[in-house]
């Protein structure tokens, strides 16, 4: 049986992460980079602009939601397997408001067979803590790149 190299596993992360971004236009619509990829991994930035703030003034939550979960779908589908979110959850440890920058580093902590739980932390431009996501995944049939 072969077992890819890890740098085989990162080839094949950076080519899912490629082809997810093109295809995902919800990340071309609120402006979300993916800043890096790997096996089981994924890094993903956003600017917090005028249209996010809520009625305080502050980043809607669901703004940082949706970051948090970008990482984790990228991250969650690294491997070439197509996965699903089957339950998230988020803390809002301080908030994020206008112009700043927010970055979602997601770290897979367990995949065995068709399940995955994977850890988000959302920072802003001074390291500061802004959430803390956990996303456990489904993997369903097919694959991301032939």
């Amino acid at each position: 049986m072969h077992h890819p190299t890890p740098a085989q596993m990162h080839d094949l992360a950076e080519r899912v992460g490629a082809a997810m971004l093109e295809r995902d236009e919800s990340l071309k619509l609120l402006g979300v980079q993916l800043e890096a990829i790997g096996p089981g991994t994924a890094r993903m930035s956003m600017t917090v602009t005028r249209a996010m703030l809520n009625a305080l003034g502050l980043c809607h939550g669901g703004y940082t939601y949706k970051l948090a979960d970008d990482a984790f779908a990228y991250a969650c589908n690294s491997h070439n397997r197509a996965a699903v979110g089957l339950n998230c959850t988020i803390s809002y440890m301080a908030p994020a408001r206008e112009g700043d920058v927010l970055t979602a580093s997601c770290e897979e902590r367990y995949r065995k067979g068709r399940s995955g739980t994977y850890d988000v932390t959302v920072t802003n431009q001074n390291g500061e803590v802004i959430a803390l996501f956990r996303g456990l995944c489904r993997v369903v049939d097919g694959n991301i790149v032939e």
